[in-house]
This record gives C-alpha cells, sequence and structure tokens, in this order.
C-alpha cells in the first residue's frame, strides 16, 4: 500500500506539470519533427519570432537533407532579424546564399545579410569597422545584383553609413585642433587630419569650418616651431590661406584667416633676408682669400 500511495502522488504530480504546460512547451516536449516545423511556420507568420526561432534552430539539424531544411534556415535568419539580432542574422543570411547559392531565396538572403550588417553598424562616436564591413557588403550586392529591387534603398544604406564615416572624421579633427593649445604637437595632427578630410569629402559642409581651422592649426604650428621648420610651417599657412579664399571667398573667417596669412608673409620675407644675410657671409671670405693670393 505504501508504494501504491507514493506512486499516486506520482502520478498526480507528472499529470499536474504536464497541465501547468503551455502548448508550445508542449510541443517541444511531445512533437513530432513535422508538427514542430507546421507549427514553426505559423509562429513565424502569427510575428512570434522567439517562438518560431527556437523551433527551427532545434528542427535544422534533423531537417538537413530534405526539402524543409532551406526554408527552416531561411525563416531562422529572418527570425534573428525581427527580433533584432543583427549579427547572428549577418551570420545566418550569409550562410543560407552560399549553401543554397541557387535558391529563389538567395538574392533576398544577400539582401539581408547587407542590410543586416547595415543595422548592426555603431554610433560615429565609435570604432567603425563594422561600419565599413557593411559599405562593402552593401556595394558587393549592387554589383551582383545590378537589377535588383534593392538597389536604390542599398545605395542610399551606403549614403547613411558615409555620412557616418564622415562625421567621424570631422569629429576626430575638431578633437585634435580643440587638445592643441595642451599639446602643440596635436596642431600638427590637426592639419593632417583636416587634410585628409577635405581630400575624402571634397563636398562635405563642414569643409568651409575646416579649411579656416587649418589655417589657423598650421599658424599656430608655424609659431610654435624651431627655427629649421619655420620656413616650410609658415609657406603652408599661405598655401592653406589661398586655398580658402579660392574655395571659400565668403566665409565669416577671412579676415582672421587674413591676418595670418599677413604674419606668416612678413616671416618669409623675415626669412628670405636672414638667408640672404647668411650667403653673403658665406660669400665674403672667399673674396678675401682670393685677394691674398693675388
Amino acid at each position: 500500500m505504501q508504494y501504491s500511495w507514493k506512486a499516486g502522488l506520482w502520478v498526480v504530480a507528472l499529470l499536474m506539470f504536464f497541465a501547468s504546460c503551455s502548448p508550445f512547451q508542449k510541443l517541444q516536449k511531445t512533437g513530432t519533427d513535422e508538427q514542430k516545423y507546421q507549427a514553426a511556420v505559423a509562429y513565424f507568420k502569427k510575428g512570434e519570432f522567439y517562438k518560431a526561432g527556437l523551433l527551427f534552430e532545434e528542427l535544422i539539424p534533423i531537417l538537413k537533407g530534405s526539402t524543409e531544411s532551406e526554408m527552416a534556415q531561411f525563416y531562422r535568419a529572418h527570425c534573428e532579424y525581427q527580433q533584432q539580432n543583427y549579427q547572428l542574422s549577418a551570420f545566418h543570411f550569409k550562410q543560407f546564399y552560399e549553401t543554397f547559392a541557387r535558391s529563389d531565396y538567395a538574392h533576398e538572403a544577400m539582401y539581408f545579410y547587407a542590410l543586416s550588417l547595415y543595422k548592426d553598424s555603431p554610433n560615429y562616436n565609435l570604432d567603425q569597422s563594422n561600419t565599413l564591413t557593411a559599405m562593402a557588403a552593401l556595394q558587393d550586392f549592387i554589383n551582383a545584383n545590378p537589377q535588383s529591387p534593392f538597389r536604390q534603398e542599398c545605395t542610399q544604406y551606403i549614403t547613411d553609413l558615409r555620412n557616418k564615416l564622415e562625421l567621424k572624421a570631422y569629429d576626430k579633427a575638431k578633437l585634435y585642433y580643440k587638445t592643441s593649445a595642451a599639446n602643440i604637437a596635436n596642431y600638427r595632427s590637426s592639419v593632417v587630419s583636416i587634410t585628409n578630410f577635405l581630400r575624402e569629402y571634397p563636398d562635405s559642409k563642414f569643409n568651409q569650418e575646416l579649411a579656416y581651422l587649418r589655417v589657423d592649426a598650421q599658424y599656430n604650428l608655424a609659431k610654435n616651431s624651431f627655427a629649421d621648420k619655420l620656413k616650410e610651417r609658415h609657406q603652408e599657412v599661405v598655401t592653406y590661406y589661398l586655398a580658402l579664399v579660392d574655395k571659400f571667398p565668403q566665409s565669416p573667417d577671412i579676415k582672421k584667416a587674413e591676418r595670418m596669412y599677413e604674419d606668416s608673409r612678413k616671416e618669409l620675407e623675415k626669412i628670405a633676408e636672414q638667408e640672404k644675410e647668411k650667403q653673403n657671409q658665406q660669400q665674403k671670405p672667399a673674396k678675401v682669400t682670393a685677394t691674398a693670393a693675388n
């Protein structure tokens, strides 16, 4: 009787456990592969991507080689994308179009691979390695699918990412400029960063401001230079000022830049006089020697 009593309690507990299980949990525990697949598709279509993803994840190893395997992997990638797990969705979409290159869904998978990378691109003030990867993937998609209906969207996404890189480069140049007073070497870094920026983003809205800041940074660098660097660095002030005037004649900073330009010109004239005097001094001993020989 004791054994029967304990067995009865166990049966009751088991019944209560199964009664407390949700339909989804019951499906996971006792459903057939076919039932799970159909349920996963139904969950996906209803937008219950977490549940659908769990089922597809369980089924994919089992369905390998079957007709449902392709769609299960495609749905699984979309489940990750819809849950904003963009790194995972990028991985699975790439795996899909590489595995099922001839699939009717390969084109869409390649697009969503690039789109996942785009969505995963970090804020502009963080490391932009992922942004560069996303741009490359989007461009690869455009090149491989020139007639794709997604082409225009991908072009816009590339523009968005390029704008992010532009803002990152702008902030970097400004940071060097802002910290230059505390670290003179940063004037040079600021000039280099601005020059690179102007070259890489010739149509940027920041170029007028940066063109002036380059003159200012170069001028301050020249003013704090050793004698052997003075000439070269003041010449660059003149060069950058003329570039500013040529490209942005209406800049509100022209007058300030002009004062730096004029000061650098005076310094260059002074340096030229010193070089001329030094040259004359070097020639004098030669004349004296020649006279003594006669």
